[in-house]
Parts: structure tokens; sequence; C-alpha cells
């Protein structure tokens, strides 16, 4: 019987961390901890937030009674915000940040970020994204000059691959043969630099090009 594999697939996430008021000491070692769990920091900025900016990123929690308790703790001092990208980003940055409680998180999950470093319900030094939705409008919200593409998955993914990486990629093995360089993978790496199609050009390049 012949067993099916599965499509290869191109999909890197990207969630929201916010290191809080009250665990922003510990930055380097938390990041230290990111890093080696995986993820990429592609963006990351200090901020001290307003109540009222605080209202606004927590505006799902309206009404509900830690609410004012929330939104005080949260502007009381500066914190860090930073993008996150992996596979999977989102859960497997709630995964590592373990139960929003703090206490309940020392029970059962000892080892996560938030029993390490928060101190109770409400302090709980880090924020994940709930969902990939939540983290696009997070990420807008900490990073507003940001441009958020949707990542292509499926046919779409396979469009981009036939389009613009395979016809680069054949031309760069064609090359290679022909060099034949004692180190073709460092020629290979320089050669894809140098003509990757979407290489932004300078405008004097291109008053070259339509000069020739």
């Amino acid at each position: 019987m012949q067993m099916l594999m599965p499509k290869p697939q191109i999909f890197v996430e990207r969630t929201l961390a916010l290191i809080k008021p009250d665990a922003v000491d510990k930055e380097e070692e938390i990041e230290d901890l990111i890093l080696r769990s995986g993820f990429l920091i592609v963006q990351k900025r200090k901020l001290q937030l307003s109540p009222e900016q605080c209202s606004n990123f927590y505006a799902d929690q309206y009404g509900k009674v830690f609410f004012p308790n929330l939104t005080a703790y949260m502007s009381s001092g500066p914190l860090v915000a930073m993008v996150l990208a992996r596979h999977g980003a989102v859960s497997y940055w709630k995964e590592l940040l373990g139960p929003s409680n703090s206490i309940k998180a020392r029970r059962t999950h000892p080892h996560s970020l938030r029993a390490i470093y928060g101190t109770d319900d409400l302090r709980n030094a880090l924020h994940g994204s709930f969902s990939i939705s939540s983290a696009e409008r997070e990420i807008r919200f900490m990073f507003p000059e940001v441009i958020l593409e949707p990542v292509p998955a499926g046919q779409r993914a396979r469009d981009y691959l036939n389009l613009y990486v395979k016809p680069t990629l054949l031309a760069g093995l064609t090359a290679l043969c022909k060099e034949k360089p004692a180190d073709p993978m460092t020629w290979l790496a320089d050669w894809l630099i140098e003509h990757n199609p979407n290489k932004p050009r300078l405008q004097h390049q291109i008053a070259e090009e339509e000069h020739r």
C-alpha cells in the first residue's frame, strides 16, 4: 500500500509578546529563553502605555471586574513589546507562558514563564495573543508602522514558489554547475542574494537601465 506524503507548506506565524511592567527587569533573561525556544524576534520596542491606551488594547475585557486593576497595572511602568515568529507561534508561545494565573501556573506548569516570573492572577509578567486574528490586531496596535501581509499557504504558496523562487533557484544552480567554485554553498548563497528578484533597486540603477 502506497503511503501518501503530505504536501509541504510554507507557513510562519507571528504573535505578540509583552513583558509587563513587573518583569521588565528580567528582559534579557526572558529574551534569551524566547530565542532558545525557537522564536525569532522580528520587532521589539520599549514603551509605556497610558490608562486609555491600555483600555483600548484590552477592549475585549471591558466590563469585567478586574478591568480597572488591569489597566492600572499595565500603565504603571514601561513594558517591552515584541513580535515573535516561528511555525505555530501563537500556540507555542501560549504553551511557553502557561496559565494566566501565576499561582495556578506554579502548581500545574512549574516550568512555564508565568510560573517563574509572575506573582499572582493579575501580575503574571507576560502577555501572549490568544489567536492568529488577535495577534494581527495586537501587533498593529503596538507596531502601527508594521505592514502585516497574509502569509501564503496552499495553492497560493505553490503559485508563489513557481513564479518567484523556482526560476531564480534553477538559474542559480545552472550558474553554479558552470562556475564549479571551490565553496559551492557560499557561492550559491551570494549568487541568490545578488540575483534576488525582489531586491529593491536604487533610483540611479533604474535610470542606467533605461538608458541602455
